[in-house]
């Protein structure tokens, strides 16, 4: 009965552990909503505590915050979006064009693009997109809906989270033991306030680099600047390789569609000169309290992140990496700190003061009370140590 009843209790853990698993595969996606929504909310909170400390209620606070932040993407997508879908079927048109061009520049390509048929199956692909968008425009119109309304409840989830945030950091912390609960909880407050300045000075800097991007792109005639200049921006939010990436494809369109000298050579010196601008001035000017992270540890979180949930991992690997190192740091110090109290010389007693006794020692100079009491005599039977009779 032991061994049924021990049998009974493993099988109920395992069903138990297959249906939690069936049922956080199941709802991923809501999940990941959840997770992108409490990322929002750390970044918006450190500027929810600044108009605190200006005596605004926090719910005022939030309000303002939300209202501010979903005005500057409006603002951003109405003025980004009509130019991009511009600016991409015009490359559409003129890819043709660029491609044979650069093939009349080219023996080498146009021998590549005569053994390959690469021009005849371009303009074949570039032929059959109108068809095949239009065939997939339910497909599209799903996608758009299903976009819509994951932005909405990425929206509502952020302002809960929000307006909570505070009363979890409370709840995370009393699942740990009362006599580390001061500490995790300082530990948190820190994570929240440096992963939030980290995400915002990062989205700060992207936003920096993708307006310098599209002034020199503009400014040296390359085609198609705005879709340009949006892919620096959001490929600069992945540190370390990001902004490689974005300056990459610059120069390659650049190099397509204009001259290499002077224009090609130009947009490679703008985003040269720009990277160490960033790197030396930017940078430490936004962030000032920053999260230093090794370029292994950059590269390793964006591979897993972007192997996991594509690019919004990649991009939230990095603040979840920072965070990890806050509280990695956090935990060693104290434990540095508590090793340091516990060598303390003298740590838990009071040392004696020069020329004071020490407690429970007999005073200098004097001699030990002799014990004058008489000894009992021995009994018979008892080893006797003198060998003299008595």
């Amino acid at each position: 009965m032991v061994l049924f009843r021990w049998g009974v209790y493993v099988s109920l853990g395992v069903l138990a552990t297959a249906a939690a698993a069936v049922a956080v595969y199941t709802t991923r996606g809501v999940l990941i909503w959840a997770l992108i929504a409490l990322f929002l909310a750390v970044s918006l909170d450190p500027a929810v505590r600044a108009l605190s400390r200006w005596h605004m209620r926090r719910g005022i606070a939030i309000v303002v915050v939300v209202l501010v932040a979903l005005g500057m993407v409006a603002a951003f997508l109405q003025s980004v979006i009509p130019a991009m879908a511009d600016q991409f079927h015009a490359m559409v048109k003129d890819f043709p064009h660029y491609l044979a061009s650069q093939q009349h520049r080219s023996a080498s390509l146009r021998q590549i693009s005569d053994r390959y048929h690469l021009t005849s199956q371009l303009n074949k692909l570039l032929a059959s997109l109108p068809g095949r968008l239009g065939s997939g425009a339910f497909g599209i119109s799903r996608s758009v809906f299903s976009a819509l309304a994951a932005t909405l409840t990425v929206t509502v989830l952020t302002i809960y989270f929000l307006v909570d945030l505070p009363r979890l950091q409370r709840s995370a912390v009393l699942l740990f033991p009362r006599a580390h609960r001061a500490e995790f909880g300082r530990i948190a407050d820190v994570m929240v306030e440096k992963v939030g300045s980290y995400m915002i000075g990062n989205i700060l800097i992207s936003l920096v680099a993708g307006l310098a991007a599209f002034g020199a792109l503009a400014a040296l005639g390359v085609p198609f600047a705005v879709p340009l200049a949006f892919l620096v921006a959001v490929t600069d939010l992945i540190p370390m390789v990001g902004a490689t990436i974005g300056a990459v494809v610059c120069i390659a369109v650049a190099l397509l569609a204009t001259r290499l000298w002077p224009t090609t050579v130009l947009v490679a010196a703008f985003f040269v000169a720009y990277q160490q601008l960033e790197n030396y001035v930017l940078a430490p000017r936004i962030m000032r309290r920053p999260v230093q992270l090794s370029p292994a540890a950059v590269l390793l979180a964006g591979l897993i992140g972007g192997a996991a949930l594509g690019l919004i991992g990649a991009l939230m690997a990095i603040p979840i990496a920072a965070g990890g190192k806050v509280l990695l740091s956090e935990r060693l110090r104290a434990r540095d700190a508590a090793d340091t109290d516990a060598a303390a010389p003298g740590a838990g007693q009071t040392a004696p003061q020069p020329g004071q006794a020490a407690p429970h020692a007999p005073p200098a100079g004097s001699a030990q009370p002799v014990d004058r009491r008489p000894k009992p005599a021995a009994q018979d039977g008892d080893r006797r140590d003198d060998p003299t009779p008595g």
